[in-house]
């Protein structure tokens, strides 16, 4: 009798996921005795009744690895732990189904559990653990944020996306002689925020580990007009925030969905701006474009990395571990070290202190 994998991608989607999931579905195939199980959208598939599962076959996942999103789909919202149900009145509680979920991975005789996610899902990975799940965990998200790891894939595509929407907003910037304002996402870190202003040369970059003086901002923009520079290019973190201020967002009204749904703070810098120069602005947000389309080469590679050592360590039988690169080596950590504490930007980062270097106004 084979032994049987399953295989969930949960929280935001992420470019790199189908090359992981493709990396292990071959890699599995190189064994006689394993078969590999997908759970549509996360954990729910397992949930659903009837259960909503998909054999993971060669076939199934021939040049899928070009593609962006996930072939067996994915979800943020909701979880084994906090299922959403609807009371007859049309309100919301949560339940913890956790136990019927192992009781069901029992019952399809699912020996072992990889989990592609970011740093909630981590934390579910670990609960399960916790509860006697075989499960390994693989490092999902653009914003770069997961500890003892070096990088997660799906970052560096993300970095190439706000890159190149810095390089368009150059050239319509000098055309119009405007500052505009680029938000990109990242949450609670400025990674994504940080690399695209030095790789496309932005003059000001706002990050959610260091509130921003608006003062600072304004006096940057003042500098370039004064040495005849009539553009400015600033890009900001969606999770940045003013000094003394608050994130901007917005409570979800979707059953199952606990964050704070980000978004705004590039109109809300504009405005304050506004209130002392009387200039020409613009803001783009480039929100779920960052975490579409195809792969870059890197992450493709990196992901394919990840998804063999995943199944290599459910071989061997380290759960309760997740996958890293260090050092340009793939290897492995406890689960309970990379969700004790968020991977932010640290203000002795060499790239923070590139930025400085090289002129650019991180709002302090």
């Amino acid at each position: 009798m084979k032994k049987r994998l399953l295989v969930v991608t949960t929280g935001g989607d992420c470019p790199g996921l189908n090359a992981v999931i493709r990396a292990i579905v071959k890699r599995a195939a190189r064994e006689s005795n394993w078969e590999v199980l997908g759970s549509i959208e996360g954990y729910h598939g397992m949930l659903q009744e009837p259960l909503q599962l998909v054999l993971l076959d060669s076939n199934k996942v021939s040049g899928i690895h070009v593609m962006g999103g996930s072939i067996i789909r994915t979800t943020n919202k909701g979880g084994p732990f906090n299922w959403p149900v609807k009371n007859p009145d049309g309100s919301w509680i949560t339940v913890d189904r956790s136990d019927e979920l192992i009781r069901r991975l029992q019952y399809q005789n699912i020996d072992a559990v990889i989990c592609i996610g970011g740093d909630g899902s981590q934390r579910i990975s670990q609960q399960l653990f916790e509860k006697g799940v075989n499960i390994v965990g693989v490092p999902k998200t653009i914003d770069n944020d997961l500890l003892c790891t070096d990088l997660t894939f799906g970052f560096q595509t993300a970095v190439e996306v706000a890159t190149d929407a810095v390089d368009k907003l150059v050239t319509t910037a000098t055309s119009h002689s405007r500052t505009m304002i680029l938000e990109v996402m990242g949450r609670d870190a400025g990674w994504i925020a940080l690399n695209a202003a030095v790789a496309g040369g932005a003059h000001i970059v706002l990050i959610p580990e260091i509130p921003y003086d608006v003062q600072k901002v304004i006096a940057k923009i003042e500098e370039r007009q004064e040495a005849s520079k009539d553009f400015a290019i600033i890009v900001i973190a969606e999770g940045a925030k003013p000094i003394g201020g608050e994130v901007t967002g917005s409570k979800s009204t979707q059953a199952g969905y606990e964050n704070l749904i980000l978004g705004g703070i590039g109109h809300k810098l504009m405005g304050d701006i506004k209130k002392h120069l009387d200039i020409e602005m613009r803001v783009t947000i480039l929100g779920h474009l960052q975490r579409g389309g195809i792969p870059t080469a890197y992450d493709r590679i990196l992901a394919t990395q990840f998804g063999v050592k995943a199944f290599e360590m459910v071989q061997e039988e380290r759960f309760g571990e997740m996958v890293a690169l260090k050092n340009h080596d793939i290897t492995s950590a406890p689960i309970t070290e990379a969700i004790a504490q968020m991977n932010l930007v640290d203000p002795k980062n060499y790239l923070q202190k590139t930025a400085r270097e090289i002129g650019i106004c991180l709002g302090d």
